[in-house]
């Protein structure tokens, strides 16, 4: 009779040999088997578990009897149980049984079985060689019947071809290989002319595909007729991702072409306007405006090529116009206002047009209208002409027109489109005045923000919104005198009369101003949220706008409160697996703003002892701040000492906190570079870098800089004696309190005997009229005198005796009344009198 746990093991044992088999392990299911039939051969459960194995046994593979039942007797239900095999995790199914399944797929046409064969094929060609093999071979036998086989079983069996052509192993020889490429990348090209084919985007995915591998092989093959259709592709009216792979199959075509690609582009579309059918005007026009961005020389060229837009105004004013054509022209113009001669072109030329439309076109066109208008007139500086001036005053109220026009559109609710007016926005907001009007517009910022944060996903909208925000609160670049005076002089090259002054209304205060406007309006918890998006480019903006926003004092603590700090930590870490951050413009500016707020706030509040963010977290970016930039946005320009300055008195904050981690890991991670900072001809620069290292006294890293007994921590101490002679109070301030701390310990002590003036530096501090010097003075000189035992302390006694210590101690007693004082004035003085009374 077989006992209880042996039971209860077999059980176990056939169950997980089910689950083994549903899951395709027929080797470990069998394996399973056998160990619960020697251990309980008549309970029931392993003897059905054994009935259902042999069963299977006798159909074959569980995802073979899944296909069979899909498509042979149409059941939907095996063909999804076939789809979720091959897609779980660890699924590989054995090499014949995938070919087997696939067979059995490929035997039934394309339209007599579900959409579901799709995902079946692309699971077995992803987990089987054989499988790809047999794509390969099929290939070479014939490209085009195998194509036709597979192309209508879905966008997965398709990439399949592409994954197959791609991919060397599994071709007898690079030719074979570039040749079934070849003819796969034409068919898809033939498929996409086909009636039928230009909207489902199967085709020109294929073709993107293979391009964006393959481009310099491929296109050569791109003629008159296969480049015309993918344009076509590109016509505002088709789904987005439709779009978007026409887009890229533009981009990597051009790119490989170079000239010759450039040349049958322009000459498309000039054609296209040529023959002023709506159609081929509205294929013209968005073509030009998608590839604008990609190759801005190329559209430009043809933008501003004589008689182009001459020719296109009067099409906008036939009776047979259509909107759709006039949506598509501004899509054209909106794209090409990144060209300052465009935008000169299109206000001379279509300047009229765009105000009509903006009165009188659908709600569409003059929504778009608007926004090329806007950045039209932003752009447009001042002449020196009495009509010029008339000429910039209609084109500043014209822009605030614009300004109350999509304030008004954002808190439209029928507005459904809001991209354009956050577009319009962002231009419009370079100008001082419309900063200013935005800025303390409560009703609109909350508008704004809840726009913003209700579609975070969509990052078009979100990077337009976040650029308005930036021109509120963009501060002037702080310049040097040398770079004043080229700036003065190349305003007087651009216009020998009136060189332009910067407007009243971006000075710092103004600034600030508008800066406390948005920390009022409560704008910290969407830029929190903004931190949480992947994209660089949302971080930049993030990032300034933070940097902006801290430059006050006053709002420090606040924005710290509402979770700046993590926000700028989360811009700051590690991407892409790297274990430190790469340091470039986002990480300078959110590393700076990291440092201005990290100066006012108390780091206990930030840093919790346990938890995020830790402490540590921030001394990283920071100490990037330290050394000089090496990144090509900041170097090209004369060095600004001031985020070293920041910093340091960041990092000083830091290096006081009860948490001894912080002033650990900037003693071993800033070191070097603040010994150097303490040699810096800066008096601010020389000053905190000599306050940090006071405050890293504090921990056991920072002391055994100074007093190991090494030559090296002598020579850092006989500077730290040096830094209490200098000029400035606050750095011997530093360097005297530094002192008072080291020379607690022997080594310092030592070091301080050594250097012939060592003993009078610190009697000096006791002769200042600064209480603090006296005090850090006379402590110092209290531990040489009191601390140092045997032989050093005898030599130390002697050497304060020497340098008149005895009476400039009297002295400070005399003058002084300070309990801290007296208190170690008298410890001082107490061994000396001891030794003389000897």
């Amino acid at each position: 009779m077989v006992g209880p746990n042996v039971q209860d093991r077999a059980v176990k044992l056939c169950r997980e040999a089910v689950e083994l088999l549903d899951a395709g392990h027929k080797e470990a299911a069998s394996r399973n088997l056998r160990e619960a039939l020697s251990l309980a051969p008549e309970n029931p459960e392993v003897k059905a578990a054994f009935l259902k194995i042999r069963g299977e046994e006798e159909t074959g593979h569980p995802l073979l009897h899944l296909c069979q039942k899909y498509a042979t007797g149409k059941h939907e239900d095996a063909g999804k149980d076939a789809a979720r095999f091959l897609h779980a995790d660890g699924s590989k199914p054995p090499e014949d049984v995938s070919l087997e399944c696939l067979n059995l797929i490929l035997a039934k046409n394309a339209e007599s079985l579900s959409p579901i064969q799709d995902e079946i094929i692309s699971g077995l060609v992803r987990h089987t060689v054989s499988v790809r093999r047999f794509f390969a071979s099929r290939l070479q036998v014939s490209v085009t019947t195998f194509f036709d086989e597979i192309y209508d079983r879905g966008d997965n069996a398709v990439v399949c071809l592409d994954t197959v052509v791609l991919d060397p192993t599994l071709w007898p020889s690079e030719a074979v290989r570039s040749h079934c490429e070849s003819e796969l990348f034409q068919l898809f090209i033939a498929k996409l002319m086909e009636s039928g084919h230009d909207q489902d985007g199967r085709s020109l995915k294929g073709i993107t595909r293979l391009l964006a591998v393959d481009a310099a092989k491929l296109q050569h093959l791109i003629d008159d007729e296969g480049f015309d259709v993918i344009l076509a592709s590109l016509d505002y009216r088709l789904p987005l991702d439709v779009r978007s792979q026409a887009t890229l199959a533009t981009a990597k075509y051009l790119e490989a072409s170079k000239e010759v690609g450039q040349k049958l582009f322009s000459q498309l579309i000039t054609a296209k306007v040529a023959k002023a059918r709506n159609d081929d005007l509205i294929v013209a026009f968005s073509a030009a405006a998608a590839v604008f961005p990609i190759i801005p020389s190329l559209t430009s060229s043809l933008l501003l090529t004589e008689g182009f837009l001459q020719s296109i105004v009067p099409l906008l004013h036939r009776e047979a116009k259509s909107s759709k054509v006039e949506l598509a022209l501004l899509e054209l113009f909106n794209a090409a206002c990144l060209d300052r001669a465009c935008r000169e072109a299109i206000s001379k030329e279509c300047g009229d047009w765009l105000s009509h439309i903006l009165s009188n076109g659908t709600d569409a066109s003059s929504e778009l209208a608007a926004v090329v208008l806007a950045k039209v007139r932003t752009s447009e500086k001042q002449g020196s002409s009495e009509s010029a001036a008339k000429t910039h005053e209609d084109n500043e109220s014209s822009v605030q027109e614009l300004v109350n026009r999509f304030k008004g559109q954002m808190s439209d609710h029928k507005v459904t489109n809001v991209h354009n007016p956050i577009e319009g926005l962002a231009f419009s907001s370079v100008k001082p005045d419309v900063k200013e009007q935005l800025a303390y517009d409560p009703v609109f910022l909350k508008g704004l923000f809840q726009v913003l944060t209700s579609n975070l996903e969509d990052t078009t909208l979100l990077y337009g919104g976040l650029m308005i925000i930036a021109n509120i609160t963009r501060y002037l670049p702080n310049l040097s005198e040398e770079q004043k005076k080229m700036s003065e002089l190349k305003a007087y090259a651009e216009a020998s009369k009136n060189p332009s002054t910067p407007n009243e209304l971006e000075d710092d205060q103004h600034v600030t101003g508008r800066c406390a406007a948005l920390i009022e309006a409560n704008i910290m918890p969407l830029l929190v949220d903004c931190g949480k998006a992947s994209l660089k480019s949302i971080h930049d903006l993030t990032s300034k706008i933070v940097l902006s926003l801290s430059k006050n004092a006053k709002s420090r603590g606040k924005l710290a409160q509402q979770g700046a700090v993590k926000l700028l930590l989360s811009i700051l870490g590690p991407k892409n697996g790297s274990p430190t951050p790469t340091f470039n413009e986002t990480t300078h500016n959110a590393s700076l703003a990291l440092a201005r707020i990290l100066i006012s706030v108390n780091p206990s509040h930030v840093f919790p002892f346990s938890g995020f963010p830790q402490i540590t977290s921030a001394i990283r970016p920071l100490v990037a701040l330290l050394s000089p930039p090496t990144v090509p946005f900041a170097a090209e320009q004369p060095r600004d000492l001031l985020p070293v300055f920041e910093c340091l008195l960041a990092l000083t904050n830091l290096a006081s906190s009860p948490d001894s981690t912080a002033a650990e890991a900037i003693v071993r991670q800033a070191w070097d570079v603040l010994e150097d900072l303490l040699l810096s001809n800066n008096t601010f620069i020389q000053r905190a870098a000599c306050e940090l290292v006071c405050n890293l006294m504090t921990c056991e890293a920072g002391i055994v800089k100074f007093a190991d007994g090494s030559k090296r921590a002598g020579q850092r101490l006989h500077l730290l004696l040096a830094l209490t002679d200098v000029d400035d109070v606050a750095t011997r301030r530093a360097a005297g309190g530094a002192l008072a701390m080291l020379t607690e310990y022997n080594a310092a002590i030592a070091a301080v005997l050594d250097r012939p003036r060592g003993v009078n530096l610190l009697l000096g501090l006791c002769q200042e009229s600064n209480d603090d010097l006296v005090h850090r003075g006379i402590v110092s000189i209290r531990n040489l005198t009191c601390i140092a035992s045997g032989d050093m302390g005898t030599r130390a006694r002697n050497a304060v005796k020497q340098g008149d210590g005895i009476d400039i101690l009297k002295s400070c007693l005399k003058r002084s009344s300070n309990p801290a004082i007296l208190q170690a004035g008298v410890e001082a003085l107490k061994p000396l009198v001891e030794q003389s009374a000897a």
